[in-house]
């Protein structure tokens, strides 16, 4: 069967597809109907009746993080490093890599004053971490990746090594305490970065509810589970005063716990009815355009909603716009990054292998994306 009639996965949870469908439009939500007026690099517009519950949507990546640690678990359980490592440099950078061009096209050819760009600041941003050679992102949504990046990397070196399923509960009881130590007493840049100190105990969340899932609740995964939650809950003060600093205004802390209810509420919901929904052509195809919108959508959507809206107004601009953005990503995960995934692991899986016979000289189990 080729691969554009092959059905979606058994293993996989639909559900979470339409969980990231709802962290992205939060997030879209969050930059157009309110960032959008008050940044320097926005669209300039007032959205006055919707700007109050959109400012909650920037919580869409903390729902993101935590999903990502529930499948990045999944996906790292019983598998070779290397093989992980493969698959998500092919998940992410095909659509980094489009979707970061296609901005900087728009943006280079507009030319808005607010939303410059250069040909060095592109040639960083193709190693993803631009912001270690000197050069701004080309658009401001890249920071939570390269933080996804490094969560995957602290896993690949933990499969590396042997320890990821060995040692789990230990290594992650670990990590919360830096997490914790770092943000509540040392405060240091270094180890906020490295450890992920702001956002780490979602993560660490989104593992070990997927460790409940696949080996059952113990005693120690929920004593762990309910201290990561309370880490994330007060971690969430930091967010609170960037937004303060930057946009004068920002969610109340009382609002910010109960979100963090609700976001947690989601993941377990979605996972407690995964038999619920089967995994359709159309849920895949929501959940993967998911990556591409997120990627795509901001500053291209400001220069599309200031342009749009002296002609046909403030809202149908929004809803043109955010239509757009979606048919783009549809377009683009469908013909451009699927594609481009499967042959990256295809023509790369036989030196990886090679690479992991020859470190731990044992047999690789058969290929999967």
């Amino acid at each position: 069967m080729s691969p554009r009639n092959r059905p979606p996965s058994k293993d996989r949870m639909a559900t979470l597809d339409l969980l990231r469908l709802v962290a992205a439009l939060a997030v879209v939500c969050f930059h157009y109907l309110f960032r959008g007026e008050i940044a320097a690099d926005g669209h300039g517009l007032a959205y006055e009746y919707a700007s109050g519950a959109a400012i909650y949507g920037y919580l869409g990546v903390h729902l993101f993080f935590l999903i990502s640690g529930f499948v990045i678990a999944w996906s790292a359980e019983g598998r070779e490093f290397s093989r992980f490592a493969l698959a998500r440099f092919a998940r992410l950078y095909p659509g980094f890599l489009v979707c970061m061009t296609i901005s900087f096209v728009v943006l280079w050819m507009i030319a808005d004053p607010n939303l410059q760009v250069s040909i060095p600041q592109y040639i960083a941003n193709l190693f993803m971490f631009s912001k270690a050679l000197g050069q701004p992102f080309v658009d401001g949504v890249y920071w939570s990746i390269i933080l996804e990046i490094i969560f995957y990397g602290w896993v690949a070196i933990a499969l590396f090594f042997g320890v990821f399923e060995r040692w789990k509960l230990g290594l992650l009881a670990c990590w919360l305490l830096i997490c914790a130590g770092n943000e509540f007493w040392l405060g240091n840049g270094a180890v906020k970065l490295v450890f992920i100190t702001e956002y780490g105990a979602l993560f660490v969340s989104g593992v070990l509810i997927h460790h409940i899932y696949a080996h059952g609740r113990t005693s120690e995964a929920v004593a762990l589970l309910t201290a990561s939650f309370f880490v994330s809950t007060a971690s969430m003060s930091a967010g609170r005063d960037w937004m303060l600093d930057h946009y004068g205004q920002a969610v109340p802390m009382a609002g910010l716990v109960v979100s963090n209810i609700v976001i947690y509420g989601l993941l377990i919901g979605a996972v407690m009815l995964r038999s619920r929904l089967a995994p359709s052509r159309l849920v895949l195809m929501l959940g993967g355009l998911t990556y591409p919108l997120y990627l795509l959508h901001q500053n291209i959507g400001y220069l599309a909603i200031k342009g749009l809206a002296p002609v046909a107004g403030s809202w149908i601009a929004f809803a043109a716009t955010t239509a757009v953005m979606l048919l783009l990503s549809w377009t683009i995960w469908r013909f451009i990054e699927t594609p481009a995934r499967r042959k990256i692991i295809a023509s790369l899986a036989p030196f990886t292998d090679a690479i992991s016979m020859r470190i731990s000289r044992k047999p690789i189990p058969a290929p999967a994306e």
